[in-house]
């Protein structure tokens, strides 16, 4: 297997809400084929899918708690994570920890879609983010 991931798909309980909290972060959908969204996200892509239907496709039992995964999207600088920490609450999002210093140097928050899928949005200064938004970790300007 590849070291790569190729989609994450989040599940959601409303399938038009979790479409208007993307789109009013500005992502717009690769494809929309009704019962699931598709956004190209860099060289990967996330997906939008009834929660009840991806439980049932991956033959687990949905507890209705966090799953133990939080997305991130890593930025260029911390003013960025503050101003797209303000964006997804303009979204609809829940902001539950503001942009601040954190112990390995950079700058992080953390928001919640509509759906609580948590995403940490981060200012690493160690890392690297090409033009075209990859995240590389190596620290080679």
């Amino acid at each position: 297997m590849e070291q790569r991931v190729s989609l994450v798909t989040l599940g959601v309980a409303d399938l038009d809400r979790a479409r208007a909290f993307y789109s009013g972060l500005g992502w717009t959908p690769t494809q929309d084929l009704d019962e699931v969204v598709f956004y190209q996200a860099g060289g990967m892509v996330v997906a939008l899918w009834d929660r009840a239907a991806l439980a049932a496709d991956t033959v687990v039992t949905d507890s209705g708690g966090w799953g133990g995964i939080t997305l991130a999207h890593n930025v260029r600088s911390p003013a960025e994570v503050d101003a797209v920490l303000t964006e997804a609450e303009r979204a609809g999002g829940q902001v539950r920890r503001w942009g601040a210093a954190t112990e390995w140097g950079g700058w992080s928050g953390i928001f919640t879609d509509p759906d609580g899928h948590a995403w940490e949005v981060a200012h690493n200064p160690f890392w690297r983010i090409t033009d075209d938004g990859a995240t590389l970790l190596d620290t080679q300007a």
